[in-house]
């Protein structure tokens, strides 16, 4: 692989000719010449944060770092991931590319022999990495596999699955153990706090004269949401709001799947939650709650760069894996393709080099981070990966033109076969969701002027000429990198998550407009393209 860096560290330079060049500078130029090419970074992965899971959007919450973060760096107001689920979010995060092309469809199955991730390129620039946390890709592969050493980092500290808030011994009376460079490490502290003990001893031994860059991936704030002691009983006083769209009314079915309506009485359901009866309310408390030991964490992490004098040179970055819902549609968790469950927090603090309180517009996405790292170390972006760099964004000096929509896939899974195979593409307008291999409704929501998605606008007639547009291009991104079209899924080994409560809500009836008599017109008219519905004087 070719690496390009901009980097002049270790060649030998005449300095009477450099001292030349540089006194024809203005000093705008001298100054961006001078400027560290290698820039360290810290980048921190929370586990099912929705965007909103910050202070600044919330009131109710307290947040302090990650408000600094927001208010002194930059906010990136429309950032998502491309697949709402841990395994895919994070190979998309590793590689910058869609699940369709990295191949981890779910939490089940692992990267692919030979997957590069963005660290082995930095590496080869002479980065010094570590990995802290949770990695989750490959989760049949069992306890000792699925958390073994990756590519691309020097240290590595990784536990099987979803790693416990607590640490406890395991069923075979053994301790639940970390996996620190290949060795079993027993875990003896919240989990939350010590990640943070950990990456704050490595980055205590790192050459300073060295670029580094670790990447914390945190359990926190997965469920079963476990506070730290501390944070046991804060917000007891506070009242959560109930999202409109959880009532189960005619006014919130209508329009809506006939799987969403079904999903209600599920394990990702308000009706059965997790096959139980807890009130998604006291819920959301806890993952308030849980998130405060990150937000403790982040803040050691920015006393660590100030007591080291690396502030200026350090870019820190946080963000989701994905969101999640707690009622909105009467819906938990995530995997779906609304916006609690696919949009995340993006922060990125970097003083002096990028700009302060800047709000983001344009929408960026998970596979962007890869190549934004990589830009900042000076690496030329791979031919391979999907993503983008939104340096020149963050900086206020691109002046190209920006992705207008994006892609979003989750395939349905077995072991949670309430949820179908999910294509989305979401624009700063629209968003249009389909699904796959299962007989129920397309939904076309106006994201500017519905941002809840309360109205399903697609038998709406006037949007055709939209819906017609957008299908086409959602066919389109989701072919892979060799032009093929595929659905790929992995082995069914149990029935799933597949009960209901008896005396709660019950299926879905099919939508009105699907009810006809034989003798209605345009029954046969299905394989004729949308397209040559719409009036010519609107068509393009």
């Amino acid at each position: 692989m070719k690496l390009i860096t901009t980097s002049i560290k270790g060649l030998t330079v005449a300095i009477a000719p450099l001292l030349a060049i540089l006194g024809t500078m203005t000093s705008a130029q001298a100054a961006e010449k001078s400027e560290p090419t290698k820039r360290n970074i810290i980048y921190v992965l929370t586990d099912d944060q929705r965007y909103d899971e910050l202070g600044v959007l919330n009131p109710i919450l307290d947040t302090p770092n990650m408000d600094k973060l927001a208010n002194e760096g930059i906010h990136f107001k429309n950032a998502f991931v491309t697949t709402a689920l841990c395994s895919p979010s994070r190979a998309s995060i590793l590689t910058g590319q869609y699940m369709h092309n990295h191949g981890v469809v779910d939490n089940n199955k692992p990267p692919r022999a030979g997957t590069i991730f963005f660290p082995e390129y930095l590496q080869e620039v002479g980065y010094q990495t570590a990995f802290v946390g949770k990695w989750h890709m490959g989760e049949d592969a069992g306890h000792g596999a699925s958390d073994s050493p990756q590519p691309g980092f020097d240290y590595w500290l990784s536990f099987p699955g979803q790693g416990i808030y607590y640490p406890k011994k395991m069923p075979n009376g053994k301790p639940y153990t970390f996996n620190i460079n290949g060795k079993r490490v027993p875990q003896t502290k919240y989990i939350t706090d010590e990640l943070t003990d950990y990456t704050i001893d490595w980055l205590d031994q790192v050459d300073q004269d060295k670029p580094f860059m670790v990447y914390l991936s945190h359990k926190a704030v997965h469920s079963n949401f476990a506070p730290a002691k501390r944070h046991e009983n804060q917000y007891a006083d506070a009242v959560l709001p109930v999202p409109a769209s959880q009532a189960d009314t005619a006014e919130n079915r209508a329009g809506k799947p006939m799987w969403v309506q079904n999903q209600r009485n599920s394990w990702h359901g308000v009706d059965f939650p997790y096959h139980s009866s807890l009130d998604v309310q006291s819920y959301k408390k806890q993952y308030h709650r849980a998130l405060s030991a990150v937000d403790d964490s982040l803040g050691r992490i920015l006393t660590w760069l100030e007591e080291n004098d690396l502030t200026e040179n350090t870019t820190v970055i946080l963000m989701g894996d994905n969101g999640f819902m707690f009622g909105e549609h009467g819906l938990i968790d995530k995997r779906n393709a609304y916006e609690e469950s696919m949009r995340v927090p993006l922060l990125a603090y970097a003083p002096g080099y990028l700009e302060e309180g800047k709000v983001v517009e344009e929408i960026v996405a998970n596979i962007d981070i890869a190549p934004t790292l990589l830009e900042m170390a000076g690496i030329e972006k791979p031919d391979h990966f999907d993503g983008e760099s939104f340096l020149k964004i963050a900086k206020g000096t691109f002046d190209g033109k920006w992705r207008d929509n994006f892609l979003y896939e989750y395939y349905w899974e077995f072991n949670y076969p309430s949820t179908p195979t999910t294509f989305a593409l979401r624009s700063d307008n629209y968003k249009l969701i389909q699904y796959h291999g299962i007989w129920d409704t397309e939904e076309l929501y106006d994201i500017k002027n519905d941002p809840r998605e309360m109205n399903n606008l697609i038998n709406d007639e006037k949007y055709l000429p939209i819906i017609v547009e957008m299908r086409a291009q959602l066919f389109e991104r989701l072919a892979n990198n060799k032009g093929e079209h595929t659905v790929p899924f992995t082995e069914k080994f149990s029935s799933g998550a597949v009960y209901r409560e008896g005396t709660r809500s019950k299926a879905a009836e099919f939508p009105a407009h699907w009810e006809k008599s034989e003798d209605d017109e345009g029954l046969r008219s299905f394989m004729k393209h949308d397209k040559k519905k719409i009036p010519k004087k609107v068509k393009k």
